[in-house]
C-alpha cells in the first residue's frame, strides 16, 4: 500500500517551485551559495524528525547529510543523493525568468527543474509522507544533498567522501540523477532508461609554447597555429568502438525491444545496429566509444603580436576501462609542440544491471508506468556517484519522471527553458517511495 497522500503530492511541486527561487548557480569560480539551498533542505528534514548535518568545506558551499534508520539492522544502507547547484542561466533567452519557479499550465519553470532541484523535492517529499504515516524503511537510508557537483565537486560529494566518510558507514550503494525518465521513440514507444555506469570525466588543458614575435613576420614557431593543429586533429578523431557490460547490456535489451539481431561481437556491425534502433540509438550512441570535444581557447592579446604561448581546453570522457587508451591517444593528438594535463579528471563506472537493487527499480517504474520499457544505460557525462564511489558505493542514476510525448528531457539539461510537468513529479513521487520502501 502506497503511503504517498494528496499533501506529498503539493508538497513536491511547491519544493521544486521554492528550491528554485533560490539562486544557486555555480559558475565554477567558487562564488555560489547554497546554504540557503541547504538550510531549505535541512528544514524539511527536521520537520519529518529527522536531525540533519550541515556540513562546509568553504563558507556558504553547505551539504546537508541525515540517516533514517531502517527495520534491518543487518541489512547494507542505502545513499540517496541530490546536489542543490545549477548552472549559470541568461534570462533574457528563457520564456519566464529562469528563478521564478512559476507554476504555468501544470509545469513548472526554471533553472534546475530537471537538474536536479525536481529530484531533491521528490526525496523531500517523500521523507516527510513517510514521517506523517509512520512509515520506516527495510534498510538505513542516508539522504545527502550536496553542493558543487555542476563545477569540481570539492566543496560537495568530495568533501563529504574524503572528510566525512562515517556519515556514510554502510552505504554499499546509491542512487541520484539521471535515470528512469520516459523517453519516446517516436513510434509509441515509452523507454524508461535506468543509469548502470558513467564514462569518466578528463577535462583537459592543452598549452602550446612559441616564439613570440611580431605578427607581420615569418614565424615557424607559432603557438596559435601550433594549438590550432592539435585541436583540429583531436576534433576529427574517430574513436574506436568499446563495449562496456553495462552499453552491451543496453543494446540487447533495445535490440529485443525492436526485434533485431545485435550482433555485438562484430564492431564493425555496431554504429549500423545504432541506426537501426532509430531515436532509441541516441541513449546508448555517447557511450561506444571516449570522446573529447574541443571547448575553450585562450591566445594573444593584439592583433600584430604574435604570443609566445597558447590554451585551449578540451572536454574529454572515457569509458569504464578506457582512461589508458585516452591518455595514450592524446598524447599522440597532440603531438610534441603541445603539452596536456588534466583539468579535472575522475573516474568511470559502471554498476550491475543484475543485481536486487536494479530489480527493485525496474519493478517500481513498471508498477506506476506498465506500458514502459525499462533498460539500463551508461550515462555520457558524470555525477556526484563518482566522489561517492570512493567509499565503495556504487551509483545508480534513478530520478523517475513520467513524461510527455514530445517534452526533451535530455535537451533541458543545462538548457534554455527548463522545466519539468506537475504530473511527472507526482510519478516520481509515487515511485520513489515505492522503491525505497522495499530497497
Amino acid at each position: 500500500m502506497a503511503d504517498i497522500d494528496e499533501r506529498a503530492l503539493d508538497e513536491v511541486v511547491t519544493f521544486t517551485s521554492d528550491l528554485i527561487r533560490i539562486d544557486t548557480t555555480n559558475r565554477g569560480g567558487g562564488d555560489c551559495q547554497e546554504r540557503p539551498a541547504a538550510e531549505y533542505a535541512a528544514g524539511q528534514l527536521a520537520g519529518a524528525g529527522l536531525e540533519p548535518t550541515l556540513l562546509e568545506r568553504s563558507k556558504g558551499r553547505t551539504n546537508v547529510v541525515a540517516r533514517i534508520e531502517g527495520t534491518d539492522p543487518s541489512a547494507d544502507a542505502l545513499l540517496v543523493h541530490g546536489h542543490l547547484d545549477v548552472v549559470p542561466a541568461q534570462a533574457d533567452e528563457w520564456s519566464v525568468h529562469p528563478f521564478s519557479g512559476e507554476i504555468r499550465d501544470g509545469v513548472v519553470w526554471g533553472r534546475g527543474a530537471v537538474d536536479m532541484k525536481n529530484m531533491d523535492a521528490m526525496i523531500l517529499a517523500v521523507v516527510r509522507a513517510w514521517a506523517r504515516a509512520g512509515v520506516r524503511p527495510r534498510r538505513d537510508l542516508v539522504i545527502a544533498f550536496t553542493a558543487d557537483e555542476e563545477a569540481s565537486a570539492e566543496d560537495g560529494s568530495g568533501f563529504l567522501a574524503d572528510q566525512h566518510a562515517g556519515l556514510f558507514e554502510g552505504c554499499t550503494e546509491g542512487i541520484s540523477e539521471s535515470g528512469a525518465f520516459t523517453f519516446h521513440d517516436g513510434s509509441g514507444r515509452e523507454i524508461y532508461p535506468i543509469a548502470a555506469g558513467e564514462r569518466g570525466t578528463g577535462w583537459l588543458k592543452l598549452t602550446a609554447r612559441g616564439r613570440a614575435g611580431h605578427g607581420s613576420k615569418v614565424n615557424h614557431e607559432n603557438a596559435v597555429t601550433r594549438l590550432a593543429a592539435a585541436i583540429t586533429r583531436i576534433g576529427e578523431h574517430e574513436w574506436p568502438l568499446r563495449l562496456t557490460p553495462t552499453v552491451r547490456a543496453a543494446l540487447t535489451e533495445l535490440a529485443a525491444l525492436y526485434g533485431i539481431d545485435p550482433e555485438l561481437d562484430d564492431p564493425d556491425g555496431i554504429d549500423g545496429l545504432l541506426t537501426k534502433l532509430g531515436p532509441a540509438g541516441k541513449l546508448v550512441e555517447p557511450t561506444v566509444r571516449n570522446s573529447a570535444n574541443p571547448t575553450m581557447l585562450n591566445a594573444g592579446y593584439k592583433v600584430n603580436v604574435i604570443p609566445g604561448e597558447a590554451v585551449a581546453y578540451v572536454d574529454g570522457r572515457y569509458l569504464p576501462g578506457g582512461e589508458d587508451e585516452f591518455r595514450t591517444t592524446l598524447d599522440r593528438l597532440t603531438g610534441p609542440d603541445v603539452d596536456w594535463e588534466f583539468h579535472h579528471r575522475e573516474v568511470a563506472l559502471q554498476a550491475p544491471v543484475d543485481s536486487l537493487t536494479y530489480a527493485q527499480m525496474r519493478a517500481a517504474v513498471e508498477e506506476f508506468a506498465p506500458e514502459g520499457h525499462v533498460v539500463p544505460y551508461c550515462m555520457s557525462g558524470g555525477t556526484d556517484a563518482k566522489q561517492f564511489s570512493r567509499l565503495g558505493i556504487t551509483g545508480y542514476g534513478f530520478a523517475p519522471l513520467k513524461l510527455p510525448e514530445g517534452f526533451d528531457y535530455q535537451a533541458l539539461f543545462h538548457g534554455v527553458d527548463e522545466r519539468v510537468p506537475v504530473e511527472a513529479l507526482h510519478f516520481g513521487v509515487h515511485v520513489l517511495d515505492r522503491f525505497l520502501r522495499n530497497a
